[in-house]
């Protein structure tokens, strides 16, 4: 028993360096990993029984457009009892509430034994780099493609497999949390009631979700109608579910838990084509949720796509976000128009006033780089729990590092990981973006078998669409009377750790056209 403590007291050393794997660059670069594709067999009783069929999986580039929308999974277990508090320090805005550094929980160290026994069962290193291209890549002209789509909304246009990078939109929602430690800090604030704080790290939060647009060339798979996709990072202490609820207007809708917060929103994404350019306007509310009870609430701003058939690809963000919360705090963020010959492009400048309407903090950063905040001179007597601040900047957020070995659509460190297939990944239900053919397919390199699947899928999709007459309801998500949002009904953690899928259709599999499936066939609230 002694020499077991020592090994798992042993282990607890070593976490953080595990921890960091996602987002720090390995030195060494580890062997090729053979991914599972697993594939499901669903009975009208609703249970699925799962088969591998082994495929080398992972990477390739692309360069032509960009659309944006918007993991791995291992037993998710409660956060709050694994990761220990962070340093209980009266809250210094300068250090942001923490006495830690940038990197994500590094108070895994505290970890019980029991804890660190779980951890170490459940928890197994991500890969740092996708597989290699089976097949060369073949040239396609873009222009050939949507010349005669100008004016109207590209997500109803098909394009081939080419202008795809290897994630679906919903993998795209749940890359927007990349940073969510952002989430943790602003809890812990709230916490020692430093409210303003708190809403700083929001902001920062805000911000780095469009880090990742940074040259991302291609767009990112429409998902299947039902199509879901979870992310469960015990390492970061979040897990995540998303589903699509809607096929026209196209609707994704997302829940995440995470240490001390919940975060939930739906996306219904239009875009018009311009000729050189699309226009991607974001309609939605992103809600953020305190275990305290506060509330902060937010929409995204409008994303331009430039130069898509001459010059080098690029996007920016524009717009103002307001971040409204439902005690002291609120927020105002300005994403600057790019112009033509702006030496200092992607700012964001923000400004924090009280419910009394005076300014107590700005924000400047750039949206791709970092966040900083400057809080005024009189804002710390606001706050009696926070020693007085003067007029210094103070980091809240600063972009991860790019990964050592980069592929063709520029994903980063985080976004390699969220397509990966492991057996830990086995009780995935049937429509998990994972086991989408056609993607998975695209990250290995199988171009010709890719566009072959995407073609099947579409056509299939919208044949399931005319079978659905009567309306069709998202199996995880109820759309609210009221106001027209979708919120998570819960019991999709529970039916994975069971592994009974009642009501899942394979929507990757084919469906013949002579099946005359009604909606009650197909998910059901």
């Amino acid at each position: 028993m002694k020499q077991r403590c020592e090994e798992y007291l042993s282990f607890i050393g070593t976490l953080p360096q595990d921890v960091e794997v996602v987002n720090s660059v390995d030195s060494t670069v580890p062997e090729k990993p053979r991914l599972e594709l697993f594939k499901h067999d669903c009975s009208s009783s609703g249970k699925c029984s799962e088969y591998s069929n082994t495929e080398s999986s992972d990477d390739v580039g692309k360069q032509e457009i960009s659309e944006l929308s918007d993991g791995d999974e291992f037993h998710f277990y409660d956060t709050r009892q694994s990761f220990s508090e962070f340093a209980s320090s009266p809250a210094d805005p300068r250090k942001g509430c923490l006495n830690n550094g940038n990197e994500d929980h590094k108070s895994v160290e505290s970890l019980t034994v029991d804890k660190a026994e779980k951890y170490m069962l459940s928890h197994s290193k991500r890969r740092l780099q996708l597989p290699e291209p089976i097949e060369k890549e073949k040239g396609v002209s873009l222009w050939s493609m949507i010349k005669d789509n100008v004016g109207k909304d590209l997500t109803r246009v098909c394009l081939p497999v080419y202008f795809n990078e290897p994630l679906s939109s919903l993998q795209k929602c749940f890359e927007e949390l990349e940073y969510s430690y952002l989430l943790d800090r602003a809890y812990e604030c709230g916490l020692r009631g430093n409210g303003l704080m708190r809403i700083l790290y929001v902001a920062a939060f805000a911000v780095s979700g469009y880090a990742s647009t940074d040259s991302r060339p291609c767009k990112p798979f429409n998902p299947l109608l039902g199509e879901t996709y979870e992310a469960d990072y015990p390492e970061k202490g979040i897990r995540f579910f998303s589903e699509k609820v809607s096929h026209h207007p196209m609707v994704m809708a997302c829940h995440c838990e995470g240490k001390g917060w919940k975060f939930w929103g739906d996306s219904n994404l239009k875009s018009k084509f311009w000729g050189q350019s699309i226009q991607l306007d974001p309609n939605g509310v992103l809600t953020l949720e305190f275990d305290d009870g506060e509330i902060f609430q937010w929409s995204k701003v409008t994303t331009t796509i430039n130069n898509l058939i001459l010059g080098r690809v690029y996007c920016h963000h524009h717009g103002t976000m307001n971040i409204s919360g439902n005690r002291r705090y609120s927020c105002k963020l300005t994403f600057k128009e790019q112009s033509f010959l702006d030496r200092n492009p992607r700012q964001v400048q923000g400004v924090v006033k009280d419910a009394g309407g005076s300014k107590v903090a700005t924000l400047t950063g750039k949206w791709d780089e970092s966040v900083h905040c400057v809080i005024n001179n009189d804002a710390s007597k606001v706050n009696s729990h926070g020693p007085h601040q003067s007029s210094g900047s103070t980091l809240l957020w600063e972009k991860n590092e790019p990964p050592v070995n980069p592929t063709r659509y520029n994903l980063s460190a985080f976004a390699i990981t969220l397509n990966e297939l492991t057996p830990e990944l086995e009780k995935l239900p049937p429509t998990d973006s994972r086991l989408r053919p056609d993607q998975r397919h695209l990250e290995n390199g199988e171009y010709e078998k890719a566009n072959a699947e995407k073609l099947r899928l579409e056509t299939q999709q919208r044949m399931a669409r005319k079978m659905q007459e009567s309306g069709w309801k998202p199996r995880w998500f109820q759309r609210d009377s009221e106001d027209g949002t979708y919120r998570y009904v819960g019991g999709y953690w529970e039916a994975r750790e069971q592994r009974t899928w009642v009501g899942c259709n394979d929507i990757f599999g084919n469906l013949s056209s002579s099946q005359k499936l009604p909606p009650s066939a197909l998910y059901t609230s």
